[in-house]
């Protein structure tokens, strides 16, 4: 029991498992800066590592993106991979990392991988930090699909402002460089030997959903480049076509990261999230040929909760 806390015999509150385990504190409400996004345990981050299109993706796109001596900023570095690459041609490496547990973790391993003289590991808030000198490339990898839970868009746009009252323009170039988000209406099956569980999750965009019938193409609802002025708020309204008749149950959120964009080759260096699918509060009969209207708004960064899409033939 923390120190002043009222005995148990003076407290009739307390349950007896907590009398006779005093050693188990009462579990405190989750604040929202502790939940996965804000605090990912080191173990998931390993998981990212293991994920070859996210990981191959960036070392590409930060291969693209930071030149020879350039000076980097990495926002968010978890387990100092993204500096790891940025280190291969970069002269100096900021990797910001809020995290107590994944700043030991990254300082291990970028000695463990011989960078450790051009990455600094920063103990700090990537919301309030600004480099000591302008940089040429900021990389920032809080990303989720829908833009949701992370900080991605607030701590980007938060950076740019503070760095050019600070520093002055240019911007540096920034990893991702560009978003692109869409839906889609789906019919998918909740049904877990006969258990209906209809609630929010998440689909590996690599592999194949027996679950979930598309009834539709994905339609986008946001495309924006990170160097332009970022919103707080992602609203849309719009018709998704039906194409195949059945039971739109759900909606499918896709998130695409153009993480360097390579106007002289005519293509982008690409990642596609893993897909959000949320399941719609009232079940719509569709015929091929309808329109479905959709709508939905909700805070950058805020909580899964808070994307309730509304549809209505």
């Amino acid at each position: 029991m923390q120190s002043g806390s009222a005995r148990p015999d003076q407290n009739p509150a307390l349950t007896r498992a907590n009398i006779c385990a005093p050693s188990i504190a009462p579990m405190e409400p989750a604040r929202h800066e502790l939940e996965l996004g804000q605090f990912i345990p080191a173990q998931y981050h390993f998981n990212m590592l293991d994920d070859a299109r996210r990981t191959g993706a960036f070392e590409e796109a930060i291969g693209q993106a930071v030149a020879p001596g350039a000076r980097v900023v990495d926002l968010g570095g978890g387990t100092g991979v993204l500096s790891f690459f940025a280190a291969r041609n970069a002269s100096r490496v900021w990797c910001v990392e809020r995290n107590p547990e994944l700043s030991r973790v990254a300082r291990r391993l970028l000695a463990l991988n011989g960078v450790e003289e051009t990455v600094e590991v920063v103990e700090a808030d990537a919301l309030s930090y600004l480099p000591p000198e302008p940089v040429d490339v900021v990389i920032c990898e809080m990303l989720h699909v829908t833009m949701l839970v992370e900080k991605q868009l607030p701590v980007i746009a938060s950076f740019k402002a503070r760095y050019l009252d600070a520093f002055g323009p240019p911007l540096p170039r920034l990893v991702p460089a560009a978003l692109v988000q869409a839906v889609q209406p789906v019919q998918h099956s909740f049904d877990y030997h006969g258990y209906q569980a209809p609630t929010v999750h998440f689909q590996d965009a690599g592999a194949a959903q027996p679950r979930t019938d598309e009834l539709g193409d994905p339609v986008v609802y946001q495309s924006l480049l990170y160097e332009d002025e970022l919103p707080r708020t992602i609203a849309w309204t719009g018709r998704l076509p039906i194409a195949r008749a059945g039971r739109l149950n759900a909606i499918r959120f896709v998130t695409k990261n153009l993480l360097a964009i390579l106007p002289d080759e005519g293509r982008s260096v690409d990642w596609l999230m893993n897909y959000l699918m949320v399941p719609l509060e009232a079940e719509l009969t569709v015929d091929e040929g309808d329109s479905v209207e959709l709508s939905f708004e909700y805070e950058a960064g805020g909580r899964l909760g808070t994307l309730q899409p509304v549809a209505r033939v």
